[in-house]
């Protein structure tokens, strides 16, 4: 694996957790099924989420929706809207594999829940959420399949998580370089308590002249290489904490995800599809079914949440650059014979010295 971001000496603001990572939020787990294949044209795969380490009965994940464009899909995200809660696995594909994965989500989800499905009048409403890779994969070979959504649940695991061109992300572009999966995390004190908010993306949007790491404008001095005209992707992003927040504030937070994707030089194109989801681990407590007729939750004070708010858009931004950076030089499918590019990243150390933010 490449250098991270940091690791290359890009000085990011704030406190990140012990993996920089969406893991750092107490019991999420990440996990991946990566499909490459050249003789097939296929490179794609599944990313999953897990927030809780639960089984037998599900218990709920307070949260927030949030769409900057429109251009896309998160399925399960009207629920979340009127009942401010999911449950069970997040899962990112590619655009048409999200049936497969809503497929196989759902199979997953009655196997480890299995009590809560065989005792009760139960229903499986997984969020699967998607972004397109048709220009490094043959998105229309359907080669994403249940069991590959099965198997990255399988999968999840805590500590360091992979990126770039791996699960979800494997055929991803982001400004014209090769894209994908990136994360980071940021720790931050309110009211004398240390909560975490981190990020994981899946970054396939942004046209090369928007570019900018830290603001620097890191498009215009590395120009060459481009296989796009105009914006053709999206960008899903996922924010975890353990900070108690009330759905809407949970809402709020994933509105921010906006300006986390805005810093590295996206304007929201017209064929994007940025979609954020925003959940939180606190108050862990019993499906509603099985919690009384009164449940009591708890929520830091409004004017107490701009350390939050920040943290969110910084750990958004550095998860971009981090799917970046991660990048290796790939063939594409349509068109044939042009290549989309990873980043030199010691090109990128050299603009950046340029601009004299090293």
């Amino acid at each position: 694996m490449k250098p991270r971001a940091r690791d290359l000496g890009l000085p990011f603001p704030g406190t990140p957790g012990p993996f920089n990572a969406i893991t750092d939020v107490p019991g999420v787990r990440v996990g991946f099924t990566t499909l490459t294949d050249p003789a097939r044209k296929m490179r794609t795969g599944v990313t999953a989420i897990l927030p809780r380490p639960d089984s037998g009965s599900p218990r709920p994940v307070w949260a927030g929706f949030a769409a900057l464009n429109g251009n896309g899909e998160m399925t399960g995200t009207h629920w979340v809207n009127d009942a401010g809660y999911f449950l069970g696995p997040v899962l990112i594909t590619n655009t048409h594999g999200i049936g497969a994965c809503h497929h196989g989500a759902t199979e997953w989800m009655i196997r480890t829940y299995d009590s809560h499905f065989r005792d009760e009048h139960a229903w499986a409403m997984p969020i699967v959420a998607e972004t397109y890779d048709g220009t490094l994969n043959d998105i229309n070979a359907l080669h994403v399949k249940p069991e590959h959504a099965i198997a990255a649940l399988d999968a999840a695991a805590t500590g360091p998580v992979a990126e770039g061109s791996v699960g979800g992300g494997n055929g991803m572009i982001a400004y014209d370089f090769k894209g994908g999966t990136g994360t980071a995390s940021r720790r931050v004190e309110i009211g004398g308590a240390t909560y975490t908010v981190a990020a994981l993306v899946q970054a396939n949007y942004g046209r090369r002249p928007w570019f900018t790491v830290l603001g620097v404008p890191v498009g215009r001095e590395m120009p060459e290489g481009t296989i796009r005209d105009q914006e053709t992707g999206s960008i899903i992003v996922i924010l975890a904490t353990d900070a108690p927040l009330s759905d809407a504030i949970l809402r709020g937070l994933a509105r921010r995800a906006g300006l986390g994707i805005a810093r590295s030089g996206s304007p929201g194109g017209n064929s994007s599809g940025d979609i954020f989801l925003a959940f939180s681990v606190a108050d862990d407590m019993p499906a509603p079914p099985h919690a009384g007729p009164v449940i009591t939750r708890h929520s830091l004070n409004w004017d107490e949440l701009d350390p939050l708010y920040q943290a969110a858009v910084e750990a958004v931004d550095e998860s971009v650059i981090n799917a970046i950076v991660q990048g290796e030089d790939v063939a594409c499918v349509k068109p044939e014979g042009k290549t989309c590019h990873g980043i030199d990243t010691a090109r990128l150390m050299q603009v950046m010295a340029k601009y004299g933010r090293l």
